[in-house]
C-alpha cells in the first residue's frame, strides 16, 4: 500500500513540476512517470526495512 500511494502522489508531483515549468504535455506525461518511478523505488526500500526490521 505504501508503494502504491507513494507512485500516486509522485505522479502528481512530477506534473505539478513540469507544469510550474511551463511544460507541454509531453513534459507533464515524462515528469510524472519519472517522478512516480523514483517514489516507488524509495517506498518498496522503505517498505522492506520497515518489515525486517519489525521481526
Amino acid at each position: 500500500m505504501i508503494v502504491i500511494g507513494a507512485l500516486i502522489i509522485g505522479a502528481l508531483l512530477g506534473a505539478r513540476t513540469a507544469q510550474k515549468r511551463g511544460g507541454s504535455l509531453a513534459d507533464k506525461l515524462q515528469y510524472g512517470a519519472a517522478y512516480a518511478i523514483v517514489f516507488a523505488i524509495l517506498a518498496m526500500f522503505v517498505t522492506i526495512f520497515a518489515d525486517r526490521a519489525l521481526l
